[in-house]
């Protein structure tokens, strides 16, 4: 833009200049020579010729001209674009420190400010407003923090409240029959909100915690964990389980939020699948990444509604196997752990049916587990 307004306005001076410098001194031409004015003829004839040589010098030095003014556009629209950058570069400075600051700011570090010093312009105006919006959030995260946090808290007093009142009926000699079976679908009910509110802390702190326990954790060992640990499930369902799990995938992180985020996976592989249906798990690793695969058959699934899974309370439909028992959250606290460790998550519909959940996290390459 520079370059292009130098250009115009050098064009401009070359044309005004040229039309200027092109006046030209006319003069009347002499009359015929009389009988007897020979010498005066001759001496005319000397002054147009004289003129005409003064012409063509002045032709010459318009060509001239001419052209060196072209060149010293050419020079100067080069030297022009260099200073204009330079210029550019120095009155862009200032914004793009702003972006580089910007970019290091995220959720787990809403506090820090860019607090630009300098006079009061454009530029400072600019910082001023991303410090007050960065304030405006850091405020609503808390305040959504604090809100989760508190309410799933709260609410588990009136939860153990009704329990113990369950357990004071049913302690009761000779209760009822009704009694206790409304005990036991009260029991189930109870469960399910405290898996939910269990769920809404998980949730909490993965998308508005910080991971301050790093640690180097091997997802195929959480795997193992949790294929043990639901054992019974698996049976009662008769999954087959193929599976590939390796110790080597390492990753760092919250050995808490890790653990949950596989245990999740499996929970939904085993409770959305299908009886006597198959589960496949297994781990890969690399010098950048360490990820960890659940696949399970089934019906084809829809892509576009397999996208939608990492949202809370999404589900594929009322028709899917297990979705009764399931709170919705299992999915969606998979991907906000996944993206508290700078991972990521991939859901994708089988083409033969089923659903395969990948999640790939940074590797732990050259930690102590590593090496085992």
């Amino acid at each position: 833009m520079y370059a292009a307004g130098f250009l115009g306005s050098g064009m401009l001076l070359l044309a005004l200049t040229y039309l200027m410098s092109g006046t030209r001194v006319t003069s009347i031409a002499p009359e015929q020579p009389r009988p007897g004015q020979s010498g005066l003829a001759a001496a005319e004839q000397q002054i147009r010729d004289l003129e005409r040589q003064l012409s063509d010098v002045h032709g010459q030095q318009d060509h001239q001209l001419l052209v060196g003014s072209l060149i010293a556009l050419v020079v100067m629209v080069g030297v022009s674009l260099l200073l204009g950058r330079v210029l550019a570069g120095r009155v862009l400075r200032p914004l793009r420190l702003i972006t580089a600051a910007t970019r290091r700011i995220s959720a787990e570090n809403l506090h820090q400010r860019l607090a630009v010093a300098g006079p009061v312009d454009e530029v400072k105006e600019l910082a001023d407003t991303v410090d007050g919006l960065l304030e405006r959030l850091e405020a609503s995260f808390a305040a959504q923090r604090r809100f989760v946090g508190n309410a799933s808290h709260e609410l588990r007093t009136p939860l153990a409240t009704m329990r113990a009142s369950l357990d004071v009926a049913v302690a009761k000699p000779e209760p009822a029959a009704q009694t206790v079976a409304l005990a036991g679908r009260l029991r189930t009910e109870l469960d399910r909100v405290d898996h939910l509110l269990d769920g809404f802390l998980v949730l909490a702190r993965a998308q508005y915690g910080t991971l301050a326990d790093r640690t180097p954790v091997s997802l195929g060992e959480l795997a193992r964990q949790a294929l043990t640990a639901r054992a019974a499930d698996i049976a009662a369902k008769t999954l087959t389980v193929d599976d590939e799990v390796r110790p080597n995938a390492w990753t760092r992180g919250s050995p808490a939020l890790l653990s949950r985020m596989v245990e999740n996976m499996v929970d939904n592989a085993i409770v959305h699948n299908q009886e006597s249906g198959w589960i496949r798990i297994s781990t890969e690793h690399d010098h950048t990444e360490a990820r960890l695969v659940v696949e399970t058959g089934g019906r084809v699934l829809d892509q576009g509604q397999v996208d939608g899974l990492t949202q809370p309370f999404e589900r594929l439909g009322a028709d899917r196997t297990g979705s009764e028992g399931s709170s919705g959250l299992g999915l969606s606290i998979v991907a906000a752990i996944v993206a508290a460790h700078g991972g990521r998550l991939a859901l994708l519909a089988r083409p033969e049916g089923g659903l395969c959940v990948a999640a790939a996290l940074p590797s732990a390459a050259g930690s102590e587990g590593v090496t085992r």
